[in-house]
């Protein structure tokens, strides 16, 4: 009997003695909603730490993935009595928060506290989904740099919509192959995953280099939800442009730099409550793709009376009354309704196809352009005044509006139609007023006849009788001087234009100061734009298509120009583009872009003629 207690009493020292052995438990889980641990991903390695005072030290590298946070996030103890004889077992609980960066299969571990050493974990990274190669381009050009972290700081996004594809822009355009002047829309979208978006703004224009522009308003007001390569995003259009190809090629459109500002969601493992998650924000630079596209030109050939429009047009005409008096103004009025590039439509030469009769004037034009989501659609009205010089009956013809429609691929025409109409006299009309002065020339001559005498000395013997004849001959001789030298110098009209590129600069200034006056910001920025292209591409003797900033500077650079001057007027084109494309600035910034961009012409003015 006293050897069976004896017995008795080692097992339960040795049962106690197990149960209060310590040890050590690795194991690995997904980041929350994830049943896979991706390349990109969160994924949680808990170590477990039962009966041992210690505590796990962070590891220096966990292989395939990155630390990101490393802390207890929970403890527990009990109490159990055997026989009279109580016993306490407790544990404690870390949680490493991982990023994964490297597909492939890895093993972790053991792990050490207090001298007892843990299992090994085992877990499997999959390849994360790669965008398309847009995405891919933009989201290499945008970094998206966490303000405020360390540069080398590996948990924290390099690239937008690479890895984790949290966040990415994409651009786009409507056509990639496109007719010269035809319009294209290009959208700039935003995807993200993030719990919030809380700013957006663009710290850079986009680059429209051989584009004219025109901004459309039409943006997302909220966020949408879309399912992209599998995933779905909260979406929203953040910009959207018509935009004009000017010149034939391959025409890049490179895309501008945003500042976001999100709250990111980072997810750890409690013991007790299971992942828990808190927000963190941040800021990121995204930049979209950049896009090519190839601009066809115009079939050939044009038609004679080509106005210029790419797109679909209607002409109508609207004269009040058909009844007109001699010497009396009258308006006839034209209107062109359609979508295209519709301010930029030329009416035909009136003078050329009105009759003799009909004296027609430049006419004044209005617009009612609205730039919508895929089009800039409205009407330019053309006022035209003219006066009937003579009585009779006679014909307003027809005009023809000439375009091109891209949809067809054909020259179109669309016809105003013309007038009958019935000229009565009026006062003071053309012939009354010749009839009277032959009348008074009659008169005169009758004077002078009767008052001859036989003293009279022939005109040939006065000195004024020849100057009817030298004053003539002066002007011919004059004349035929001018056509000569206007002729030598319009022979070259690259060098005519270079010589007064100084000249015309300021015309289109003038302009740009009206509407500056009116405070028409659009208007300021597109004959500023105007005057400074205008001005370059005259003076160094460049066409429209070879109109680059890189040739700009090289060949400026040839003729010794300063490269400050050559910066200055550069750097003022960028910051137009900007003013333009942004609402930033007022009346203040319009004035001081104007006094610039005289002062960068005449540097350069002062330039070329120290050579």
């Amino acid at each position: 009997m006293r050897f069976g207690r004896y017995i008795l009493t080692l097992f339960l020292i040795l049962g106690n003695l197990v149960a209060m052995a310590g040890e050590v438990r690795l194991s690995v889980s997904p980041a929350r909603g994830r049943r896979n641990i991706e390349a990109g991903d969160l994924f949680y390695i808990s170590v477990e730490v039962v009966n041992l005072e210690g505590t796990p030290e962070r590891p220096s590298s966990v292989p395939g993935a990155t630390v990101a946070y490393f802390d207890r996030t929970g403890t527990s103890s009990s109490f159990t009595s055997v026989n009279g004889k109580t016993t306490r077992s407790f544990s404690s609980t870390w949680t490493m928060t991982l990023r994964a960066k490297k597909e492939g299969s890895y093993s972790f571990g053991p792990m050490s506290v207090a001298g007892t050493k843990s299992n090994v974990v085992h877990y499997t990274i999959g390849k994360s989904e790669e965008p398309d190669a847009g995405q891919q381009q933009g989201s290499q050009r945008g970094a998206a740099a966490v303000a405020g972290a360390d540069a080398d700081d590996d948990t924290k996004p390099k690239y937008i919509g690479h890895g984790d594809q949290n966040l990415f822009l994409r651009a786009n355009v409507t056509k990639t192959s496109a007719y010269e002047q035809e319009a294209l829309v290009y959208t700039v979208k935003l995807y993200t995953s993030y719990d919030a978006v809380k700013f957006i703004g663009a710290t850079a224009a986009p680059k429209f280099d051989g584009f004219v522009v025109e901004e459309s308003k039409d943006i997302s007001t909220s966020l949408n939800y879309e399912t992209y390569q599998g995933k779905t995003y909260a979406t929203a259009v953040i910009a959207r442009y018509i935009i004009f190809p000017q010149m034939t090629g391959n025409l890049k459109v490179l895309g501008n730099t945003y500042t976001i500002s999100v709250d990111r969601r980072e997810y750890f493992h409690d013991p007790f409550f299971g992942s828990l998650a808190y927000s963190q924000p941040l800021q990121l630079n995204v930049t979209p793709n950049d896009l090519s596209i190839n601009v066809k030109a115009l079939p050939v050939p044009k038609p004679v009376d080509f106005s210029g429009g790419v797109g679909r047009f209607n002409i109508t005409s609207q004269l009040k009354t058909s009844s007109f008096k001699t010497n009396q103004t009258a308006s006839i009025v034209y209107t062109v309704n359609g979508t295209g590039n519709i301010k930029y439509i030329q009416m035909p030469d009136l003078a050329t196809i009105y009759p003799p009769q009909l004296e027609i004037y430049t006419p004044t034009t209005s617009q009612d352009v609205k730039v919508g989501a895929s089009s800039v659609s409205g009407s330019m009205t053309f006022d035209y005044s003219f006066m009937p010089v003579e009585e009779g009956k006679f014909q307003i013809p027809e005009v023809k509006l000439v375009y091109f429609n891209p949809e067809t691929g054909k020259y179109e025409t669309s016809v105003a139609r013309g007038y009958d109409i019935t000229v009565g006299k009026g006062e003071g009309s053309a012939k009354s007023q010749t009839k009277r002065q032959l009348h008074f020339i009659a008169d005169l001559q009758d004077v002078k006849v009767s008052k001859l005498s036989k003293s009279h000395e022939p005109m040939v013997y006065h000195w004024t009788y020849w100057l009817w004849f030298i004053i003539p001959a002066v002007l011919l001789m004059g004349s035929i001087g001018y056509s000569w030298r206007y002729a030598k110098l319009h022979a070259d009209m690259a060098a005519f234009n270079s010589r007064r590129a100084d000249k015309l600069a300021r015309k289109r200034l003038r302009l740009a100061e009206k509407a500056m006056k009116k405070h028409d910001r659009d208007k300021f920025y597109d004959e500023l734009l105007k005057a400074l292209w205008g001005y370059l591409g005259d003076k160094l003797k460049m066409p429209t298509s070879e109109l680059m900033r890189d040739n700009i500077r090289q060949m400026l650079g040839a003729d010794n120009i300063p490269d400050s001057a050559t910066d200055r007027i550069i750097g003022l084109i960028d910051q137009a583009e900007f003013a333009k494309y942004s609402s930033a600035g007022g009346n203040q910034s319009m004035d001081k872009d104007y006094k610039e961009a005289i002062a960068s012409i005449n540097e350069l003015e002062d330039a070329f003629r120290g050579k």
